[in-house]
């Protein structure tokens, strides 16, 4: 999930070292300076935010780190073996690991983290099904009931904390985790700048080159874009609109095709709004978009016209899949009547300014409107936005959404009831059965499994996929970035810096 929250922060930018090292200059041997287009919401482990994380990265450590494709790779845990029916995992941590506040990570720690994150977070649910037993200091055996083959990846999203932490109720003052780094709250500023030192101690400090690290609350991009040109800051996300910019002025960029811009109709039985109910509405509002327009004029030609949600290349992408819902205006007409809906009807749709959504929203008003769906744009704000924007009150959230290296994190997130972006949480019996054949199935079937669910949301048109994108990220030429190793696709996480 990808979130930009907007906060008059860049007052503070011009001049503000944040307790670099004395030279103050980004592209330093010894300090690391991103830019950051959101503030830290708090500190509690269970509402770090994938997207821009850094800062959650510094501090707190996982069981495991997931690379590119989901994969775990050792964090706390130094081995670990999987039940063959995905229903649990065996964990060994690594010896004389130690909190901030030098308590030791072992078994009952890990055990309190986990917990934790069944009871708080948007994503509790996910964890909830989760037994931990603690055979011993340094084994920790997390058991399910059922096959969850994204067991891995689910580990990795635990950060783990202090369990005196976790218990004093004052969790989004100041982090207490066991990660690379430690935050220098003398150094730090909320809502402007965060300044972290380097953990010595960290059982893999050669994976974290920086002695410390910098980053500054930046929410106006051009801003950003200046302050890497003019050496503030070394590294930070761009869109389309100045892409070219920062090429133009030396900087590397990393990209990677990794999200695609989409409406979510969740409310695809009709409940809320009877007219979403309707196969022929919903194909009717594809038919309405000319795709290849938008990715060349709207995306600047860096983004690809696509009828489905799954990223390139993963096991759920069907490629070569024909658009079923061409642009055509009078098609769509033809289908909204035959619903019974030529009139339209109205339909409210969230908005989160500064998502790299802006200049598309009224596109969404337009089109939309040439069938009679009368669009009024809800402007969600604030540290309740998300929360909001995932309760259920908009049954067709627009967002520009990351797309995971393991398409069944995709299914979970999207398409089952329980999904985090499925926000009206409805069921339907052709994913439920398709998605109990790949909870077992073997590698070679999966692929099948997931393309045929693919193929079944596209024919009932769950969807308006609009554009697939992805992430830009420009750097200062100084610094290395190996290429990214985050599941999401949304960055270079901290780990990538070198």
């Amino acid at each position: 999930m990808t979130t930009t929250m907007s906060l008059a922060a860049l007052g503070a930018l011009s001049g503000c070292t944040g307790g670099s090292t004395a030279s103050g200059k980004a592209g330093s041997k010894d300090t690391l300076t991103l830019a950051m287009s959101q503030d830290i919401q708090g500190w509690d482990p269970t509402s770090q935010p994938a997207y821009q994380g850094w800062g959650a990265s510094a501090v707190y450590d996982s069981l495991f780190r997931c690379d590119a494709l989901g994969k775990p790779q050792p964090a706390a845990a130094k081995s670990w073996t999987f039940k063959s029916d995905n229903t649990g995992v065996t964990v060994h941590l690594h010896p004389g690991m130690k909190f901030s506040d030098g308590t030791p990570v072992n078994a009952a720690a890990v055990k309190a983290s986990i917990e934790y994150a069944k009871k708080h977070g948007g994503s509790a649910a996910r964890f909830a099904p989760m037994t931990v037993t603690t055979p011993d200091d340094l084994t920790v055996v997390i058991s399910e009931t059922t096959p969850n083959p994204l067991l891995a990846l689910r580990l990795c999203e635990v950060k783990m904390a202090s369990p005196k932490y976790l218990a004093s109720g004052k969790t989004n003052k100041a982090p207490v985790g066991s990660g690379p780094y430690t935050l220098d709250q003398a150094a730090t500023t909320s809502g402007s700048v965060y300044t972290f030192t380097k953990n010595n101690t960290y059982w893999d400090t050669k994976s974290y080159p920086y002695k410390k690290l910098v980053i500054k609350v930046i929410t106006n991009e051009t801003a950003a874009i200046n302050a890497l040109k003019t050496g503030q800051i070394d590294g930070t996300l761009v869109t389309q609109a100045t892409y070219s910019q920062a090429k133009a002025s030396g900087m590397k960029i990393q990209s990677v095709k990794s999200q695609v811009t989409r409406m979510l109709i969740t409310d695809h039985l009709g409940k809320k709004i009877p007219a979403l109910g309707s196969l022929d509405v919903r194909r009717a509002m594809n038919m309405v978009f000319d795709k290849e327009a938008l990715s060349k004029n709207l995306y600047r030609g860096l983004a690809n016209p696509t009828a489905q949600i799954f990223r390139g290349g993963t096991d759920a992408y069907i490629k070569g899949l024909k658009d079923p819902y061409p642009y055509d205006v009078d098609a769509a007409k033809k289908l909204m009547a035959k619903a019974g809906y030529a009139k339209g009807f109205d339909l409210e749709v969230p908005f989160l300014a500064g998502q790299n959504l802006d200049s598309l929203m009224p596109v969404i008003k337009q089109q939309l409107g040439l069938i009679n769906i009368k669009v009024k744009q809800v402007t969600l704000s604030g540290p309740n936005a998300i929360t909001e924007l995932l309760s259920g009150k908009y049954p067709v959230p627009f967002w520009q959404l990351g797309n995971y290296g393991d398409s069944r994190q995709d299914i979970t997130d999207y398409l089952l009831p329980d999904g985090i972006w499925n926000v009206e949480h409805q069921k339907d019996a052709t994913v439920a059965k398709l998605w109990k054949k790949i909870l077992s199935d073997t590698p070679e079937q999966s692929v099948k499994d997931q393309q045929a669910l693919n193929r079944y949301v596209v024919d009932q048109a769950w969807f308006v996929p609009l554009a697939e994108t992805g992430m830009f990220y420009a750097y200062n030429p100084k610094i290395n970035i190996r290429p990214s190793t985050d599941p999401g696709g949304l960055h270079p996480v901290l780990r990538d810096f070198q």
